[in-house]
């Protein structure tokens, strides 16, 4: 049984999914529910289609096929599982909260690497060390040749 969200979902104020982008799959949760849960489905199957969102910027794209890891097909399509309550409508809008949170966390641009380089100090310090590690092997060394 499949079916669409009626609503536009608010990511931020300047992105928003449109309800025609996402589908859901109702499929048979495991789990508590005596007997009705072999009867009913309450799972639901979020499906997004990453690839062609019309929504998502290329590089908030590129981010979240990134993050989704193994949720995202090779048709970049990311499915996302809810399970966790009895209810359809509770999994429903446990899947689209977490398809907004995985979204959220691909927007922000990572924050390029700035090349430091070590102080004169910290390199004096390594020098000294090595100095003085080399100097007790060098000891060590010259007692037990002695010893032979």
């Amino acid at each position: 049984m499949k079916t669409d969200y009626k609503t536009a979902i608010l990511i931020t104020e300047s992105l928003i999914l449109h309800p025609d982008e996402i589908t859901f799959d109702f499929i048979r949760a495991s789990g508590p529910g005596g007997q009705k849960v072999n009867k009913t489905s309450s799972a639901v199957q979020l499906r997004f289609d990453v690839g062609t969102s019309p929504s998502l910027p290329q590089d908030v794209r590129l981010r979240l096929i990134d993050l989704a890891g193994k949720r995202i097909t090779n048709d970049q399509i990311l499915i996302i599982e809810a399970k966790r309550f009895r209810s359809q409508e509770e999994n429903r809008r446990d899947a689209v909260e977490r398809l907004i949170e995985l979204i959220k966390q691909a927007l922000p641009a990572p924050v390029p690497r700035r090349k430091t380089k070590p102080s004169k100090a910290s390199v004096e310090r390594r020098l000294e060390l090595k100095r003085r590690r080399s100097q007790t092997k060098r000891q060590r060394r010259a007692c037990y040749n002695d010893g032979d």
